[in-house]
């Protein structure tokens, strides 16, 4: 009987030269989509802009990757990288103090808080920058946070350039308790000075966007964008379901599901959002830098 009709598979038996060989093959050559779990080479998975080509999954980007793929080489500026936050309540949650989730946090990311704001260029146009890192505590907002984000503002119009947000984030930090809600008013009246310059916003949301910071800064752009698939909202799904005691309709939150019901502008893949964005930047230009 021919060899593809076995029932036990072969045993074989590897030389000691493919036994080399096979340790020298790296362990990170590949990695999985979070959401097919298709298993996708890693060079193709970093020239794609971290998108899986096979669902189209844009995956989380950290703050310093989303600032190599926006901006163009070496045009970042960080501004306010020296300030950190502090511990107003001397929290402590399941055992552990605030001020060593902190340490844990910071070694991990090598952030000192969530938010890295700074000024740049995209193609050459100027702009000031704030990018959240989801990792850093799940983006949450705290008082340094909104500070960092207020510094951007500031920043905007000094330099009379336009503001970008990125943000991701599971909405207020609850370690700072009423110092962290007070970042959505400061924020947002913040905002109101930057408007009253006569300056553009752009907002892109990304993959989370929850809580405070769904409610205050992030959706108060010109134009305010979206990944695809980005989920979106202020609760939870399930507290919605619970709450209402309701069944949510399919694709509730997601970007798209968002911009069919006009609380976003456009939901725009990875790959093209540089373009975009150069064009938005073009378009928005202050008059003092249209005119030159």
């Amino acid at each position: 009987m021919l060899d593809f009709l076995r029932h036990s598979p072969k045993q074989f038996t590897l030389s000691e030269d493919d036994k080399a060989r096979q340790r020298e093959v790296p362990d990170n050559l590949w990695v999985k989509c979070a959401r097919c779990k298709e298993l996708i080479y890693v060079k193709e998975f970093e020239n794609a802009l971290q998108v899986c080509q096979k669902c189209g999954y844009h995956a989380r980007l950290s703050a310093a990757e989303r600032i190599r793929q926006l901006l163009d080489e070496d045009s970042f500026a960080e501004i306010a990288a020296g300030i950190g936050p502090a511990d107003p309540l001397a929290f402590i949650s399941e055992g552990q103090a605030y001020p060593l989730k902190l340490q844990e946090t910071q070694d991990k990311t090598a952030l000192l808080e969530g938010v890295v704001v700074g000024t740049g260029t995209i193609e050459g146009l100027p702009v000031t920058l704030a990018v959240v890192d989801f990792a850093f505590m799940g983006g949450s907002m705290g008082a340094v946070y909104g500070e960092k984000i207020c510094r951007a503002v500031e920043t905007a119009i000094a330099t009379r350039t336009p503001l970008l947000t990125v943000s991701a984030s599971g909405g207020a930090r609850m370690q700072e308790g009423m110092y962290s809600l007070m970042q959505m008013a400061k924020t947002t009246a913040a905002l109101v000075e930057l408007a009253e310059a006569k300056l553009p916003y752009l907002s892109l949301l990304t993959d989370p966007c929850f809580g405070g910071v769904t409610a205050s800064y992030a959706v108060l752009a010109d134009v305010t964008m979206a990944e695809p698939g980005a989920l979106i909202g202020f609760a939870g799904p399930r507290v919605i379901e619970q709450t209402i005691r309701q069944k949510l309709p399919p694709g509730f939150q997601t970007a798209e599901f968002l911009l069919t019901h006009g609380m976003i502008d456009l939901v725009v893949p990875r790959r093209e959002l540089r373009s975009l964005l150069t064009r938005l930047l073009r378009l928005y230009a202050p008059a003092e830098a249209a005119a030159q």
